[in-house]
């Protein structure tokens, strides 16, 4: 995709996350459900690791090379003309400006970073580390001369057995990224918990971005705890998922 292009993309995806409140991005694995949530009137997606990864018969959690990823990622940007986001797991091993070379070469522009490193034991970042690799995020976009969306995540609700009691050590984390150039932060895994969710979207001045599931949640609720973002994760696909086995059922032997 050429450059200019895709700068209009990044511009629109700024936007897009101004107008709506939140905004809600489908979260798509390959080209037809890429072309399904555009054609629904969704004005920008993500590609999600895990859904993806399905898709292609390989293991989330950095299963697949960032080559492989780009790879299956390039086909489905090209098939919409919508701003497509990509999860980019941690990295892949990359530096930040290798990192933001691929992806904006095939027209992503936005991505989504985690703290945990499956590709070294499945470590957590600490705060400063991971606010670190945020940053030479934001200085290659910033160079590359790419409004590059930055969705820094962090998975310190997810790996704890009492997700309120790490609550400030995330909020500490949150507002690191938030001051590396972080254009919106994803606490994952608190959702269900309007208590947790309240408290991080009054703690940062950029969007929260919250999974969604798009049966079982409410779009009303998450925007009445503030939230400014939502994603599917695996969610949409799961629930696809199951609409597909209730329709075969019947027809199985």
């Amino acid at each position: 995709m050429d450059l200019r292009t895709t700068v209009e993309r990044a511009q629109r995806l700024q936007q897009l996350h101004a107008q709506y409140k939140p905004l809600v991005l489908p979260t798509v694995w390959d080209v037809w459900s890429a072309r399904t949530a555009a054609g629904a009137g969704f004005p920008a997606l993500t590609i999600g690791s895990h859904p993806l990864a399905d898709s292609r018969g390989a293991k989330d959690h950095e299963g697949q090379t960032f080559e492989e990823v780009l790879a299956a990622v390039r086909p489905i940007i090209a098939a919409v003309d919508v701003p497509v986001s990509v999860d980019l797991e941690a990295g892949y091993g990359q530096d930040p400006a290798d990192l933001v070379a691929g992806l904006t070469e095939i027209g992503g522009v936005g991505l989504n970073i985690e703290d945990t490193v499956h590709s070294d034991g499945g470590r957590v970042r600490s705060t400063q580390e991971h606010a670190g690799y945020i940053a030479g995020l934001r200085a290659a976009a910033d160079d590359a001369g790419i409004p590059l969306w930055v969705n820094g995540r962090t998975d310190l609700f997810l790996h704890a057995q009492d997700a309120s009691g790490v609550l400030d050590e995330a909020i500490e984390r949150l507002r690191a990224m938030e001051r590396a150039g972080a254009d919106s932060v994803y606490p994952v895994g608190i959702q269900d918990n309007d208590d947790l969710l309240t408290a991080v979207t009054g703690a940062v001045t950029v969007p929260v971005n919250s999974t969604a599931h798009p049966v079982r949640h409410d779009l009303e609720r998450f925007r009445r705890l503030g939230v400014g973002r939502i994603t599917y994760g695996p969610l949409l696909q799961i629930a696809l998922t199951d609409a597909m086995k209730d329709m075969l059922g019947p027809w199985a032997p």
